[in-house]
């Protein structure tokens, strides 16, 4: 998991930390020049001056220690860019690190052989600012919300074949585990067979599935499952709605009805962690649709970037809530900034 990004970031630490340990091209202390002379005669006493600068450092402490400069990290950035779009990493992403990496590290002085890490560790703080976009338990949030008398309505999003609706199923398996009761919503009445295949997996996790005809109102849908919640002590809905693209006026006309007549309390984003740069640009475009709360990254199994994780939570500025490690219900993790952080740096 994310080892072409791991790659690259190690490369790209090692490129800086060589930057550092570059030696001066000065390899030997000049000799000392004689003094002028000071016109004085033989005997008559010579009066010192204090120096008005500081000495420069001497010979050992140049090869010992040595600062980056803006310009140093600037020419990094400028010649290893390619590098960080390969990994998927977006161009807003990449200025961010870049800025962040000369607050860090421009000016300091870095010992030689300690550059490797230091700069690792710059690179690993960096990627967490951009990463760390908050956090919501959800576990905690459910039990809040129902001590108002109402379920926790959830309805997800995406674009077609993200993922959506195995996602709601380990959601669903989640929750259950942790005490909860759901009951899933079949709001996509668009797509031919969703309605089965989230029958199914309420059927296999013994969870309530409500449902309507295709072709029937998503909103309708979505309003009666929080209707049955509220009448048979269910706490969470989760709804399913139909993957959709930011050019079908038609469906997002309906997946903005949904949100209006039903106010969830959370509009989550399923992304394809494999659609590399294009996750940014569906992240964006949902949350200016309809507004997202959280995300969740699936396949994350079989990415070998993971630079689109960075993207999307940099982007957007919303939390990551879960990721997708598989195809089995309890595939799914609790997005951990500071374990995705060590993930990528550590070998």
């Amino acid at each position: 998991m994310f080892g072409f990004l791991r790659k690259k970031l190690k490369k790209s630490v090692e490129k800086l930390s060589h930057k550092v340990e570059e030696v001066p091209k000065e390899t030997e202390p000049k000799k000392p020049q004689k003094a002028p002379k000071t016109g004085l005669k033989k005997g008559m006493p010579e009066t010192r001056r204090e120096p008005k600068e500081r000495p420069k450092p001497g010979f050992l402490e140049r090869i010992t220690r040595r600062e980056l400069s803006k310009n140093d990290i600037d020419k990094f950035f400028e010649e290893n860019e390619s590098d960080f779009m390969q990994a998927n990493i977006a161009v807003e992403v990449v200025d961010f690190l870049r800025q962040s990496l000369k607050e860090k590290l421009a000016g300091r002085p870095v010992k030689r052989m300690h550059a490797s890490e230091f700069i690792s560790q710059a690179f690993g703080e960096a990627i967490k600012e951009a990463v760390d976009q908050g956090k919501i338990d959800l576990r905690n949030l459910a039990s809040d919300v129902g001590k108002k008398g109402k379920p926790l309505c959830m309805v997800f999003l995406g674009f077609n074949g993200s993922g959506k609706t195995t996602t709601i199923a380990k959601v669903a398996k989640y929750l259950l585990d942790a005490g909860h009761k759901p009951v899933l919503a079949a709001g996509d009445t668009f797509r031919a067979a969703s309605i089965e295949q989230l029958e199914f997996h309420g059927e296999k996790l013994g969870i309530k599935t409500v449902k309507h005809s295709y072709g029937s109102d998503s909103a309708a849908v979505v309003f009666d499952a929080i209707k049955y919640a509220e009448a048979n002590g269910c706490n969470i809905v989760l709804a399913d709605t139909a993957g959709r693209m930011h050019t079908d006026r038609n469906l997002m006309d309906e997946l903005k009805k949904v949100i209006r007549v039903n106010s969830p309390d959370l509009k989550v984003l399923v992304v394809d962690s494999l659609t590399g740069n294009d996750a940014v640009e569906q992240a964006r475009q949902f949350n200016d649709a309809v507004g997202v709360d959280a995300v969740v990254m699936s396949k994350i199994d079989v990415n070998e970037k993971g630079g689109s994780i960075l993207s999307v939570c940099y982007t957007i500025k919303k939390p990551i809530l879960f990721l997708g490690t598989g195809q089995g219900y309890g595939d799914i993790e609790p997005f951990n900034p500071d374990k995705f952080v060590k993930d990528l740096l550590t070998d």
